[in-house]
């Protein structure tokens, strides 16, 4: 992972564990009606994993996936010199892509004309090519794609990654998502749809997921990349297998462009129908890693869900809190932390919740990081559209 929180999963693992915000003043944003963000910690190694001489013809947002995807291969023990890589596949989700390249090259075409756009506008800015880039870094020569499913475009990479290991079209495959798309155009456009967060007076308490007092989300970036791999061949190398992607289930609203169903009936349909891909009930979930992004209408649907679906009061967490929203990485980075929280036995709090019994009938974890031991948990992804994506994780280590 790379976000926020951290250079690293495990630096984004502590942040997120101790629940502090990452909101902050944004310099890039002043003068806009909302001027604050959730940036990557000034000094990310953006260039780590990268080939000799490639860095400088690659977008942020390709970088980002580059560095992510280099640090799962490494910690899941792979050498990509050594491995078949027509076996190998990548797929990436990424929502919004490089939007300041295109604003940038907009403007070089108004003020200058068509020979200042540059000729790496497009290789830089199409949304596949951090799929692209990585494969080129790691020598990935079996099915690369790019998922777009906006705000649910990670988790949908992982779901399709799944059905290419349980397909035989690879043995390993890298599942994640990567967002840099914060730029004066789409934090207007998102201001002027009423969905970020207009709490300047209180910018480190902006996000605040299930709060009576949350008005909108913040905007973020970051990447994560998870390596996956059928257990059997995992288990035949040695490697250590830290969760287990047990299920998945995806729908779509059909209710509107941009709101989420009232009472969430496409999400409840999801939740459903990846828990029963599981193979398990609804009682055998311990824990709800929330899409949880801080609006009104959002949050309420999705606490009516989990109450309707999950009446037994699994704990309930939700990142974006501590790491804003970052889009299409989301779903992805969200799974990375519910990992964690399984192999842990560690589900970090809600930043900025203080009554989390306001109106909601939720478990949620407040304050500090709350020991548990999970078997089996649900990671929550939706985005505009009207799409549900749900991933069920379960404990490599329980019975």
């Amino acid at each position: 992972m790379i976000t926020p929180g951290g250079d690293g999963a495990a630096a984004t693992w502590d942040r997120v564990c101790r629940g502090e915000p990452t909101a902050a003043p944004d310099p890039a944003l002043r003068g806009q009606p909302v001027d604050f963000s959730c940036r990557l910690p000034e000094g990310t190694d953006l260039n780590r994993g990268a080939l000799p001489r490639s860095a400088w013809r690659m977008s942020p947002v390709a970088k980002a996936a580059v560095s992510a995807s280099h640090d799962a291969v490494l910690d899941a023990g792979h050498e990509p010199k050594s491995w078949d890589g027509e076996r190998v596949g990548i797929v990436l989700g990424c929502g919004i892509g490089d939007v300041g390249l295109w604003h940038d090259q907009a403007s070089r075409l108004s003020e200058r004309g068509p020979a200042a756009v540059s000729p790496l506008t497009l290789p830089m800015a199409l949304a596949n090519m951090p799929v692209g880039e990585v494969a080129l870094a790691l020598g990935i020569r079996g099915p690369s794609l790019a998922t777009n499913t906006a705000c649910a475009s990670g988790a949908s990479a992982l779901a399709v990654a799944r059905g290419l290991l349980l397909s035989d079209a690879c043995d390993i495959v890298l599942a994640g998502g990567t967002e840099m798309a914060i730029d004066p155009l789409p934090v207007a456009a998102f201001h002027r749809m009423g969905a970020l967060s207009t709490r300047s007076h209180d910018v480190s308490g902006a996000s605040c997921p299930f709060s009576p007092e949350r008005d909108g989300f913040v905007a973020s970036e970051g990447a994560a990349v998870l390596v996956l791999e059928r257990a059997d061949d995992a288990a035949s190398r040695g490697a250590r297998c830290r969760a287990i992607l047990a299920g998945c289930g995806a729908t779509t609203d059909a209710h509107h462009p941009t709101a989420p169903h009232p009472e969430g009936r496409g999400a409840e349909q999801a939740l459903r129908r990846a828990i029963s891909d599981a193979e398990l009930g609804p009682g055998d979930i311990d824990h709800v890693n929330a899409h949880a992004t801080s609006t009104p209408a959002g949050d309420a649907a999705e606490a009516a869900v989990i109450s309707r679906v999950l009446p037994h009061g699994p704990t309930v967490t939700a990142p974006k809190g501590v790491l804003g929203h970052t889009f299409g990485a989301a779903g992805a980075i969200e799974a990375a932390l519910t990992v964690l929280s399984i192999e842990s036995g560690l589900v970090p709090p809600i930043a900025n919740l203080k009554d989390p019994t306001a109106g909601l009938d939720l478990d949620c974890v407040t304050g500090a990081a709350r020991p548990q031991q999970i078997r089996a948990a649900v990671s929550h992804s939706f985005g505009f559209g009207g799409h549900n994506v749900v991933l069920v994780l379960t404990s490599a280590t329980a019975g």
